[in-house]
């Protein structure tokens, strides 16, 4: 996590300079903000990316269940063998099944500057036990319009710049469309590997420790935490690395 602010405070020069329209600073790791505490029966296809016993990142249960799907950013210049998944708990402390990762596969178009194609496969050691707790998600294969509701998980921070809560939380939101999301951050900025989500006015968002959690609509995975200007703000929404469009890269990299 501390990784990740060193990381932005090197880019926000560069990336507010040429990616983003003045003023605005990317924040890489998402959080929950606006939501509730939730049990991990409801979110069962959710982990927490443990990096030397500390969460880090979000993910989601896929594939065979030995695969996880979270975003390269949460996995960039980190090594498989200092990484373990909790599966099957409510608290990313505690409970549930660790299980360690071995081997990391980074979408290798993935850009550091411009945040695209920001998704990764995990490997784990052994299968995930699965049961009421812990759940396989599949995976959304058709596009997605603005207005459709989402839903979105993590340990991320509650508010911008705060501490990370010890349950899981949850929020609502709403698909937000490319045409709007791309007069929000430019419309270069946005790519089709991008999709975006959040509410009218704010106050609801991932947005520091839910990156590479994922955004469910109608039961299956369109989105990955990916980055967002700040967290909750009422004129910018949270950006997702868009499953659909990624979707050969991760079935052929899941196997």
């Amino acid at each position: 996590m501390f990784k990740y602010l060193i990381l932005i405070a090197c880019l926000v020069g560069a990336l507010s300079a040429t990616a983003f329209p003045p003023g605005l600073v990317p924040m890489l790791d998402g959080r929950i903000v606006g939501g509730r505490p939730v049990d991990i029966a409801e979110y069962p296809h959710q982990i927490s990316m443990q990096y030397y016993g500390s969460h880090r990142c979000g993910g989601s249960i896929i594939g065979d269940g030995k695969t996880i799907l979270t975003a390269a950013h949460c996995v960039e210049g980190v090594s498989a063998k200092n990484l373990q998944v909790r599966v099957g708990s409510s608290f990313h402390n505690e409970g549930g099944q660790l299980i360690q990762v071995t081997e990391i596969r980074k979408h290798e178009k993935y850009n550091s500057w411009t945040i695209d194609y920001d998704v990764a496969i995990m490997k784990l050691a052994e299968q995930v036990k699965t049961g009421a707790k812990a759940q396989i998600i599949s995976l959304n294969r058709a596009a997605m319009k603005g207005g459709e509701l989402a839903k979105i998980s993590g340990w991320g921070a509650t508010r911008e710049g705060g501490s990370i809560p010890k349950q899981l939380q949850a929020v609502d939101i709403e698909i937000v469309s490319q045409s709007v999301c791309r007069q929000q951050y430019g419309s270069s900025r946005i790519t089709d590997r991008m999709l975006c989500g959040g509410v009218n006015g704010g106050g609801k968002d991932s947005c520091q420790g839910d990156s590479g959690g994922p955004l469910i609509v109608n039961g299956q995975q369109a989105g990955v935490v990916s980055w967002g200007s700040g967290c909750a703000r009422p004129n910018y929404s949270g950006v997702y690395a868009n499953v659909q469009n990624l979707l050969p890269w991760i079935e052929e990299n899941s196997a």
